[in-house]
């Protein structure tokens, strides 16, 4: 029977409950049912893919606290943007390996930082190999959904990202589509570049609710297309047939006006599937601080609000996939 939509995807596993891409909440979000998980991909000083959401690292793992790294603290831009930390790009894999860690949003999340300082950063090929595990241990296909992170800050320090991924994903046996993969990133080009490597994958481009993706802002300056624009019908006309399917924001389907109440839900999802591409869309969390103004409820920043609600509106749409925090909720919220 073929499977319902929506693909319910653990976002960088389970985040609600463990430290982002580490191996408890990948492991978590297998025995909570996901289709799917979601690993970013960054680039360390001797190219290997690390599984971080940034490259930028102190945020996520111990890094502040080894003395010996200390000197690598520096500053940097990284997508036009100014930030200040310890970057995997100034590491080798042996020595990322070291570090250990950490929840990214403790404030919100203390249960999870519970497990801070535990386990170590994984690279891509840990997580490949995970998923392939697990779907034997669970017996139920398992998905990957690759993100490939600052492909063109990468690029302009001598790393071909496309050639990364495709000798990795080849070396562990998900080039040839026997295990289901997606290739994901907010850069067309490197999305095409491992497309014409020839990996057996869906293709599917991010979408942010504002702002413009940076590999065509640095070879084309303000004439680059916005992401709204690239939402909208022509810019959908323009992706059909060079992808299989596009991720937004939430806010992009909501609508949210400035008051915080959903205007939605907006036509793209019904555009997308006009022209043929699927729609994934990012973040289903439950807490208030991540959901539309029209929908938190009392109890602060980290209680959980009216999500439900707010999922329904997403649901409803007839979207293909759905990234989610809490895979437990996410299962029994979109697979009833």
């Amino acid at each position: 029977m073929p499977r319902r939509p929506p693909l319910v995807i653990g976002h960088r596993g389970a985040p609600g409950y463990r430290p982002e891409h580490s191996r408890s909440s990948y492991a978590l979000a297998f025995a909570m049912g996901v289709d799917a998980v979601e690993p970013d991909v960054v680039v360390s000083r001797d190219g290997v893919l690390v599984v971080r959401h940034e490259n930028e690292i102190s945020g996520t793992t111990d890094v502040a606290d080894h003395p010996e790294f200390a000197d690598r603290r520096t500053t940097k831009t990284v997508d036009g943007a100014e930030l200040s930390g310890w970057f995997t790009e100034d590491f080798t894999w042996d020595e990322l390996s070291t570090l250990r860690c950490r929840e990214r949003i403790p404030q919100l999340r203390p249960a999870s930082a519970t497990f801070d300082d535990e386990q170590p950063v994984l690279r891509l090929r840990d997580v490949l190999d995970m998923v392939r595990e697990a779907a034997l241990e669970y017996g139920r296909e398992i998905g990957v959904v690759l993100e490939i992170k600052h492909a063109t800050y990468f690029g302009a320090q001598g790393w071909d990202v496309a050639a990364l991924v495709d000798a990795e994903l080849r070396e562990a046996g998900w080039a040839h589509g026997e295990l289901p993969l997606t290739v994901e990133s907010f850069e067309s080009t490197v999305l095409f570049g491992v497309k014409e490597r020839g990996i057996a994958a869906a293709y599917v481009y991010l979408l942010e609710a504002s702002g413009r993706p940076f590999d065509l802002l640095a070879a084309h300056g303000r004439a680059a297309p916005t992401y709204p624009q690239t939402a909208a019908p022509a810019g959908l006309d323009a992706l059909a047939g060079l992808v299989d399917g596009i991720s937004v924001d939430k806010r992009m389907i909501l609508a949210p006006d400035r008051f915080g109440r959903s205007a939605g839900p907006s036509s793209v999802v019904a555009d997308a599937h006009e022209r043929g591409l699927r729609v994934f869309t990012w973040t289903c969390r439950p807490e208030n601080q991540f959901l539309i103004g029209q929908f938190r409820m009392r109890g602060g920043a980290a209680a959980f609000g009216d999500w439900e609600d707010e999922w329904a509106l997403i649901r409803d749409t007839g979207l293909d996939g759905v990234f989610v925090d809490h895979p437990d909720l996410g299962v029994a919220f979109f697979r009833p």
